[in-house]
């Protein structure tokens, strides 16, 4: 039988320092074995917790302002900030020119273009110089005390009589329907509507006789 020359063995280098291959065969390189992952250790002083500031260095104090013997420019005192204006809180004026008889359907009209613009129901006040409006008229035979709880409630359009503005809340808008009375009504009644309009008043009425009052008393 012949006998053939044995191939010479390749002896492959292990990939790593420590890996030496065997006799006769190449060396694998070990693959990792997945295991747990190490538990972190207790955070650090240094590292901050989520959401609030870690200890650090503290932070440098403001310089102090210079005073008028200190070295350099002294700096001027700062004004103090002048209170807000009165007239950026007053209410916008609007005025709805209408007749005496015509003035409350202008006011129901006035109303429904509010509510159709994103008013809520609660937002509106109407106040009548003259004959109370309809609504008013028919809650009010179920006595006083059910009509101005629907007031306090502020959950729709509230209709109430002129005189009756002193006990009436604040609400953003506040129609005042100048449907009888005379100028010292008027002179009366619009000031303290304004001031019950928080954003608001819409006045239906005579211009002319609107104006007058508005020029004198508000």
């Amino acid at each position: 039988m012949p006998l053939f020359p044995e191939e010479p063995q390749i002896h492959e280098r292990a990939q790593g320092p420590s890996a030496t291959p065997a006799t006769g065969r190449t060396a694998q390189t070990p693959r990792p074995v997945p295991g747990p992952r190490p538990v972190p250790g207790p955070r650090s002083a240094a590292t901050p917790r989520p959401g609030r500031p870690g200890p650090g260095p503290a932070r440098p104090a403001p310089p102090a302002q210079r005073s008028a013997g200190s070295a350099g420019v002294p700096q001027a005192p700062r004004p103090a900030t002048p209170p807000a204006s009165s007239a950026a809180s007053a209410p916008k004026i609007q005025l709805t020119p209408a007749s005496v008889d015509g003035a409350l359907d202008a006011a129901d009209e006035t109303v429904d273009v509010l509510l159709d613009s994103g008013r809520a129901p609660g937002d509106i006040l109407v106040l009548t110089t003259g004959e109370q409006h309809p609504w008013a008229t028919h809650e009010l035979s179920f006595g006083e005390t059910a009509y101005w709880a629907q007031h306090d409630a502020r959950e729709d359009v509230f209709f109430a009589d002129a005189a009756a503005v002193a006990r009436a809340q604040p609400r953003p808008v506040v129609v005042v329907v100048v449907n009888g009375g005379g100028d010292e009504v008027y002179a009366r009644v619009l000031p303290a509507a304004r001031e019950r309009a928080t954003a608001l008043l819409v006045v239906c009425g005579d211009p002319e006789r609107v104006n007058a009052v508005l020029g004198a008393g508000v």
